[in-house]
């Protein structure tokens, strides 16, 4: 029975951690910014498809190949750098008090030129660059090899998560970000800059996507498309665990990882709607999501 199940919960938490970096970082520009991003899935493809081509250069330059893990963090940072300050302030502003509609509209666009751009400069032949898993080799346990790459993602994710709950609770930036979603014009009366507020929360939601997709490369390599898909689990995570919680996001992406993953084992024509016959479930019992809460509404 063990034997059984602890590949199903290693595959579970491992892909739990993918699902996670990508879904944080939609909630927390949602908490911020009340923007529902359509656009954040591109900004984990994005991520993925730099990882994959600054690995396959550092290979085919003969660099030594442990280079490679550095390479995952460095392309994540560098979609973030490039593209957070300058979608959030070029579009995103533009979205701000309008009605959500609208915020959809634009960010729907936003995903669709993304997705062009990147068949423009990536064309559309998948792309698989396995070096850092390869190098980590695996380990056995119990008569079963399991992947040290899926331990270090889980690692990862656990990082990260404690990492959000340190900077929001303990830090300058953290309380500043907390008093900006709790009231902005209060915020501004106080002399804090919302605007500046807005394109640090953005810019950290932009890397936290671009950093999930760079480390999804080894194991799944990149292709088109992978932006939308990732997308949807990430809204059903959002959903799950309700918008702009942290916490919650980690919860529903073990339960979206979890029904995927049994799915795929004991019922594979299930495998694509099992996340979201959950999440139906959830929502039926709970319409604001596992920690959400209600919430009232100037109309």
């Amino acid at each position: 029975m063990l034997d059984m199940a602890l590949p199903l919960i290693m595959d579970a938490l491992a892909n739990a951690a993918l699902i996670f970096f990508v879904a944080v970082g939609l909630t927390l520009v949602f908490s911020v910014q009340r923007i529902l991003n359509v656009a954040h899935g591109s900004f984990y493809s994005i991520g993925a498809y730099i990882a994959a081509s600054m690995g396959l250069w550092l290979i085919s330059a003969g660099l030594n190949p442990w280079l490679s893990f550095p390479a995952l963090l460095l392309s994540a940072a560098l979609v973030a750098m490039v593209l957070g300050p300058l979608v959030e302030r070029t579009l995103i502003r533009w979205t701000y008090g309008r009605h959500e509609a609208i915020q959809i509209l634009v960010t729907f666009g936003l995903f669709l030129i993304l997705e062009d751009l990147q068949r423009l400069v990536f064309g559309v032949r998948s792309i698989y660059q396995d070096t850092p898993m390869a190098l980590l080799g695996v380990t056995e346990i119990g008569g079963i090899f399991y992947l040290n790459y899926q331990l270090l993602l889980i690692v990862l994710a656990l990082a990260v998560l404690f990492g959000m709950r340190f900077l929001i609770k303990h830090t300058r930036l953290g309380r500043l970000l907390v008093a900006v979603v709790a009231d902005r014009e209060v915020s501004l009366a106080m002399g804090i800059n919302t605007d500046r507020a807005f394109v640090i929360a953005f810019t950290l939601g932009v890397f936290l996507a671009a950093l999930g997709g760079a480390l999804a490369t080894p194991t799944t390599g990149v292709a088109p498309g992978l932006g939308a898909e990732t997308m949807v689990l990430a809204f059903a995570v959002a959903a799950i665990g309700g918008l702009g919680q942290i916490e919650g996001a980690a919860v529903a992406s073990i339960i979206v990882a979890g029904a995927k993953v049994l799915a795929v084992y004991y019922a594979p024509a299930f495998d694509t709607v099992a996340p979201f016959l959950v999440m139906l479930a959830v929502l039926l019992v709970r319409p604001n999501g596992l920690f959400g809460t209600a919430t009232t509404r100037k109309i």
